[in-house]
């Protein structure tokens, strides 16, 4: 049977293509997308979650709009990486298929309570602020959680907004800190994994090369590359959010460590900052697998093949 899961996400480049991901892999069952403000303002990714649906070839599936800004904080955006849509890059129809109606987080609540407990794993691409106001409102779902794959947080690479902290985390940490205090089995891909999954020239040629939506992921990359160049130094950009699907599809890709992990809600210099406990020297107890590598070759020849594949079944051959 396919494995049940809620992807929460604000797209964002690197989303769109883990969401691609997910929907190209008949192991995964999409129950639905919950959107939430992060990259960009929430106007911006809920439409952006739906163009991705018609992309694939996914109208039917059910696009839920969420929190449109943190708990306790106001909203910061990532425009500067991800353009002023967070899909900058090739220009997509504008979405046709309506919003599911209701709230991200009802979604979320009512779709844990219906399904059998340990069924679905939530797999949170942007900031955590939906995933934690269902945890709020309903913490009898908590346990109905089979998993939660997230993307978020740094350890050895330490921060890409501040010093110390990772975008998704410091966007709302006291979400993050409900989060990983929930006792929900939590799988986190930190920057110290991500960074080792860089894009590359061959790779982008090679998605170009492609149908419709190999096209849109070679110019996605083409857009948000030229950030992370000029930051820092590298010849091609980090695809963060996809390794939490290739985690579900081949975990053997990857290593880490079953640790501590602590948000700093408080610091002066250091909210939003993930405190791994990765040498175990804190002696509390261990609350997240935290993954440190990957298999970089093998996640791209998975990446190339499923994106194929999507082309292939959706048949848009046409060029953008």
């Amino acid at each position: 049977m396919a494995r049940k899961i809620i992807i929460d996400t604000d797209p964002g480049q690197d989303d769109a293509v883990a969401i691609l991901l997910a929907l190209a892999s008949p192991e995964l069952k999409i129950l639905g997308l919950s959107v939430v403000a992060g990259n960009v303002p929430l106007h911006h990714t809920e439409r952006n979650a739906r163009m991705l649906c018609e992309l694939a070839g996914r109208p039917d599936l059910p696009v839920y709009a969420g929190c449109d800004a943190p708990l306790q904080r106001k909203l910061v955006t990532a425009e500067h990486v991800h353009g002023k849509t967070g899909l900058d890059g090739v220009t997509l129809p504008e979405p046709t298929m309506p919003l599911a109606p209701g709230h991200a987080v009802d979604f979320l609540i009512e779709t844990l309570r219906r399904e059998e407990p340990g069924t679905v794993t939530l797999v949170p691409i942007g900031p955590l602020t939906n995933i934690a106001a269902a945890f709020q409102r309903a913490p009898d779902i908590i346990p109905r959680v089979q998993e939660i794959v997230l993307m978020g947080g740094a350890y050895f690479e330490v921060g890409n907004v501040t010093p110390t902290a990772e975008f998704n985390i410091y966007v709302d940490p006291e979400a993050a800190k409900i989060v990983f205090a929930s006792g929900a089995p939590l799988t986190v891909m930190p920057l110290d994994v991500t960074h080792r999954v860089l894009t590359s020239r061959p790779w982008v040629e090679t998605m170009r090369a492609m149908g419709r939506v190999g096209q849109a992921v070679a110019s996605w990359t083409d857009f948000f590359e030229r950030f992370d160049r000029e930051k820092y130094g590298s010849e091609g950009a980090p695809l963060h959010d996809p390794c939490t699907v290739a985690w579900l599809l081949k975990p053997d890709l990857f290593s880490g460590r079953f640790i501590n992990v602590e948000i700093e809600t408080q610091g002066e210099f250091t909210q939003g900052m993930t405190v791994a406990d990765w040498w175990r020297v804190s002696g509390r107890t261990p609350n997240a697998t935290f993954i440190r590598d990957v298999q970089s070759d093998a996640f791209f020849a998975l990446l190339t093949e499923r994106i194929g594949n999507l082309d292939r079944q959706v048949g848009q051959a046409r060029s953008f």
